[in-house]
């Protein structure tokens, strides 16, 4: 494990340390990238993203987050433009998920559904700012959700969270929740009344 520590550096500080981090390998390993903004986990996914790494993200404790790369081998080299600061890729769209499955039909496919569009949700190049989780939806943002991985990852991109407090007391799951924050109907209306754009799986 190789940890690059680029908390309290600004653009593009932290690609530029990963990027030597990732050219000095000789062989598989993991790197650790440890920042203090959402943008720069932003930055530093999409280089290494686009140099062959596998990246996951954690949004650690308030202003610290840790970026994980697997890589096989040290990328080729690249152009400067991978070290210049991308904008913020969040827009106001909001994911509205009402349910642990997509679609209606078969239970067990509309589960590996919904968990295929999370993933594409964390490649898209344009984030949602917001993703509201309710009913059964309420599950996937707890303990044992197979989709926790991507949902920490987007948290730590600056995606924010939100899961129904009512809904995680129904199923009894309050203290399983593992990502996000609580809320309730007034902000789950509200969020959804000052959205661009809704998508609703």
């Amino acid at each position: 494990m190789i940890t690059v520590n680029a908390m309290g550096d600004n653009c593009p500080i932290p690609v530029i340390k990963t990027k030597k981090a990732m050219q000095a390998l000789e062989g598989p390993e993991t790197i650790e990238v440890l920042v203090d903004n959402e943008i720069a986990v932003q930055n530093v996914t999409k280089m290494a993203q686009s140099s062959g790494g596998t990246v996951t993200s954690e949004k650690v404790a308030d202003k610290e987050f840790k970026v994980t790369i697997q890589m096989d081998k040290a990328p080729q080299v690249e152009s400067e433009g991978e070290e210049t600061c991308m904008p913020d890729a969040r827009d106001n769209t909001v994911v509205v998920i009402s349910s642990d499955r997509m679609g209606s039909g078969n239970d067990e496919l509309g589960k590996v559904l919904i968990k295929g569009c999370i993933f594409a949700i964390t490649q898209l190049d344009t984030l949602p700012k917001t993703m509201l989780f309710y009913n059964g939806g309420a599950t996937l943002t707890t303990e044992g959700s197979d989709s926790l991985e991507d949902l920490k990852s987007l948290e730590a991109q600056g995606v924010q969270i939100m899961t129904c407090g009512t809904c995680l007391d129904y199923y009894g799951l309050k203290d399983k929740l593992a990502v996000g924050s609580v809320t309730n109907m007034y902000s789950i209306v509200e969020t959804m009344a000052n959205a661009s754009k809704i998508i609703k799986p």
